[in-house]
């Protein structure tokens, strides 16, 4: 799929793309905050039929809500396209060292190799959780990296 990106001077970025059935979609991100998500008039590309301001907080959740099963999708294939490559979805236990720390604070990357690419939290998908991002127990952290690197990172989560 081809997203068109264009920047508008003073106020941010436009992203745009065309459906498989050829409605025209644009996400509008800007340079203050917040998004509108645009839908063009279908006889007219050019002409916003319906404008959806967003502030950064249901930005995210639509993100969320939209990208969260395409995350499990895109993981399961690369296991199928990239030999040797594993995901573990690893628990953060109430007793876990790393319940109420900075995600950052485990290494999990710099200690084995493997990536977080992700923590679920009460149904709702981190996707790229920044270092900063605090661990609560209860959460699932999706670890991706080699046999050996993940099974080291869910040491590092369970044990410290």
């Amino acid at each position: 799929m081809e997203v068109e990106q264009t920047a508008l001077p003073g106020i941010g970025l436009r992203h745009e793309f065309s459906t498989r059935y050829g409605r025209r979609i644009g996400v509008v991100s800007h340079r203050a905050g917040g998004r509108d998500l645009v839908i063009y008039d279908p006889g007219d590309p050019d002409r916003a039929c319906e404008t959806v301001k967003l502030n950064d907080v249901e930005a995210d959740a639509l993100a969320e809500l939209l990208g969260a099963p395409r995350i499990v999708q895109r993981l399961n294939d690369l296991h199928r396209e990239v030999e040797g490559l594993v995901s573990l979805q690893l628990p953060i236990a109430p007793g876990s060292p790393y319940a109420g720390r900075a995600m950052g604070e485990a290494r999990v990357r710099t200690r084995t190799g493997a990536s977080i690419v992700a923590v679920v939290r009460a149904g709702q998908v981190f996707a790229s959780p920044a270092p900063g991002f605090p661990l609560a127990a209860g959460d699932v952290v999706v670890v991706v990296g080699s046999p050996d690197g993940t099974g080291a990172a869910a040491d590092i989560i369970a044990n410290g």
